[in-house]
């Protein structure tokens, strides 16, 4: 059975939040949802596009609503991001690993959002043999 964290990757439409001007955007996750074929969109308010695709300022920009967010700011973004999810009715977020808050992760569970917290989302999004891939092993024994 699958659990949560490789569930989160079957939803059909991401945005994948990074702010390129403080710390990479996350390339290979939003590299990888592109190669599975989903619907994605790029959120970043520092440039105009990622991989030559459009980018948006924020996620009360995107043209639609999408099923999951992937989240890879600056630890001080983190709450306004997850907010605009729960403002949005994005009820999947994906906080990668040491940019969740406690402040971001009570706010999710207040607005009855799904948050995963505490690992690398390339452990999961990316397929075939990599070190991620042998971090997710060692997760998927633990249980997660």
């Amino acid at each position: 059975m699958a659990s949560a964290h490789e569930a989160f990757w079957t939803h059909s439409s991401f945005a994948v939040v990074g702010h390129t001007a403080k710390k990479g955007f996350p390339r290979i996750s939003y590299g990888e949802l592109k190669k599975r074929g989903k619907k994605i969109f790029a959120v970043d308010p520092s440039v105009d596009q990622i991989d030559g695709d459009k980018t948006y300022p924020d996620l009360r920009s995107l043209p639609e609503k999408v099923d999951a967010v992937v989240v890879e700011v600056p630890r001080e973004e983190t709450l306004d991001v997850v907010r605009q999810a729960a403002d949005a009715g994005i009820k999947n977020v994906w906080v990668h690993m040491n940019r969740d808050t406690s402040e971001a992760v009570e706010l999710a569970r207040q607005r009855g959002l799904n948050i995963l917290t505490g690992t690398c989302a390339v452990m999961y999004v990316a397929q075939g043999f990599t070190y991620h891939s042998i971090h997710k092993w060692v997760n998927k024994v633990l249980g997660k």
